[in-house]
């Protein structure tokens, strides 16, 4: 039980000494980035199937 608590002291002590958090601007610019990469992600795999899907189609009623 003391290896538990002196684990918890130390991470306690490497979170609120050690670690650097981004600021509150460069965390919402990530998080921008995040989203819109996403979305552009997420428009090109629609493209994609919406393609595949014709092209399988057309294949398949020949």
């Amino acid at each position: 039980m003391r290896k538990f608590i002196n684990y918890c002291k130390e991470s306690y002590v490497e979170l609120t000494k050690k670690v650097t958090w981004p600021t509150w601007n460069k965390l919402q610019s990530s998080a921008l980035l995040v989203m819109v990469v996403t979305v552009l992600l997420a428009l090109v795999l629609f493209v994609i199937d919406f393609a595949f899907e014709h092209l399988m189609t057309a294949i398949y009623t020949l």
